[in-house]
């Protein structure tokens, strides 16, 4: 199992989190160049650090705006973005029809409705990893990640709910079909905003790469 992460991302990674915060989309604010790496050498980039939840507010994390000013959120971005069939979009971005695949259950869903947009690491789990030291700006960049395609993906709301703000020690999709990528887009979300993880989130992830 490979990962691909911006090689500025690993550096920052591996830097302890030296990196300054910035604002604009993305971890960094730059796109960089890409490196690809087996999964358990991305995991051995990942800092090891207890979890700091005191201090969490999701409010600290302002998210779906419309930052592009298109009239289009963030929830309705990745929901057009995501869509096995394309909606129908009405004033003020309002969509209707469409389908989507929801990749944790490999349910289909046709009402935008019953699905939820899961951060792929939690807001809570990335303000325990590091984000408690953020600025409001970089947690928004982050709350709002359209940078890479796994950051935030359309899923059933049920799927959503149970997996709450548990790391992969706690919680897996139900589809076994997706436990690879689970596993690989999680620890991309982490190097790429430079958040730690702890011991049993490591323990939790493959010891081999295929």
């Amino acid at each position: 199992m490979r990962i691909l992460v911006p090689l500025a991302a690993a550096a920052a990674a591996l830097a302890a989190l030296t990196t300054p915060a910035h604002a604009d989309p993305g971890p960094l604010g730059e796109k960089g160049s890409v490196l690809t790496l087996p999964l358990t050498d991305a995991l051995q980039a990942l800092p090891v650090a207890d979890e700091a939840r005191a201090g969490y507010e999701r409010s600290k994390f302002k998210h779906w705006v419309d930052a592009d000013k298109d009239g289009c959120n963030t929830r309705q971005e990745v929901l057009i973005a995501e869509a096995v069939t394309a909606p129908e979009q009405g004033a003020r971005c309002a969509l209707s029809g469409g389908s989507w695949r929801s990749y944790f259950d490999e349910v289909e869903v046709t009402d935008a409705r019953k699905l939820d947009i899961d951060h792929m690491v939690p807001l809570a789990e990335a303000f325990d990893s590091g984000a408690y030291d953020w600025t409001p700006e970089r947690r928004q960049a982050y709350a709002n990640d359209l940078s890479a395609e796994r950051s935030l993906v359309a899923v059933t709301a049920k799927t959503n709910r149970s997996k709450a703000d548990k790391d992969p020690s706690a919680w897996m999709p139900p589809s076994d079909s997706a436990a690879c990528t689970y596993l690989v887009d999680w620890t991309a979300t982490k190097l790429r905003w430079a958040l730690t993880a702890d011991e049993a989130e490591r323990k939790a992830q493959p010891v081999r790469a295929d």
